[in-house]
């Protein structure tokens, strides 16, 4: 009995040129392309000539309910192609779950290969490359994202991370009170596109300018001689917890976790703080 193939297809993080003739092959041929949103997708294809036969909206808050459907098709022999605004399906993006249900039922699961946000900016980015982790996005606040922050800071490997303009700002205040003024990182924003734009140097005095686009921070990994845990650090970590709405309690515990550090003596610094 023949089975269909769920495609995984990789659309440009900004040039449309980059879509290949291949993703073409297969957005063409699909039975339905699920993608998080109509209207940015039938642009694409649009613009690459492509007559899809179906759209579906296959998104972070739709993709579970759309699994049995795409089984189904799976299932009568019926290729179905995923795709999402920009990049790769699966990260950062939906496709982790059609893919595990798809794979759990014994269908295939393939890909058509192409941009990547993150292995984008890496390579440019003039930091290690033979060895590197991606955190995606983080936790927006509260003790997940202290103890994120915590772990990158001590990550040995060189870090990829997402971030959206409104958050861009507090995320590498965070950063730099964590790692230190000094870890170089790389700032990329608008990726392939007409402004690409990549700012390098000291995490301390990176410049974010106007926040737009999303961005993709790649951090230079921990040295064993990484900046120490001083006061001025510790109180610049809580500073920042609290401006952004932490009560005085969720901050303390939040930068002890980070750190390492004492919570009572953490505690002391908030309130001298005051």
């Amino acid at each position: 009995m023949t089975v269909g193939t769920l495609w995984l297809v990789a659309t440009p993080i900004g040039n449309l040129g980059d879509l290949s003739p291949r993703a073409v092959e297969v957005l063409g041929s699909a039975a339905v392309v699920c993608c998080e949103d109509t209207r940015r997708t039938g642009r694409l294809l649009q613009h690459a000539g492509i007559r899809a036969e179906r759209l579906a909206v296959t998104n972070a808050h739709t993709e579970f309910h759309r699994t049995d459907e795409v089984l189904e098709l799976l299932g009568a022999g019926r290729d179905v192609a995923l795709v999402t605004d920009a990049g790769t399906p699966g990260v950062s993006d939906p496709g982790t779950h059609l893919v595990a249900a798809a794979v759990a039922a014994g269908f295939a699961v393939s890909a058509v290969p192409g941009p990547v946000a993150a292995i984008t900016a890496l390579t440019i980015s003039g930091l290690p490359t033979d060895r590197f982790v991606f955190e995606g996005f983080l936790p927006r606040s509260g003790r997940d994202r202290g103890d994120r922050v915590s772990e990158i800071a001590r990550e040995p490997r060189t870090v990829v991370i997402y971030e959206a303009p409104h958050r861009i700002e507090r995320t590498i205040t965070d950063l730099a009170a964590a790692c230190g003024d000094d870890r170089p990182v790389a700032l990329c924003r608008e990726l392939t596109k007409l402004h690409e734009t990549v700012v390098r140097g000291p995490i301390g005095s990176i410049d974010v300018g106007t926040p737009r686009g999303e961005y993709v921070i790649v951090l230079g990994g921990a040295t064993a001689d990484s900046t120490p845990v001083d006061d001025e650090r510790l109180v610049a970590a809580l500073r920042s917890e609290l401006a952004a709405g932490a009560s005085t309690r969720d901050a303390v515990s939040t930068v002890a976790t980070r750190f390492g550090a004492p919570r009572k003596a953490v505690y002391a610094l908030a309130i001298a703080d005051r």
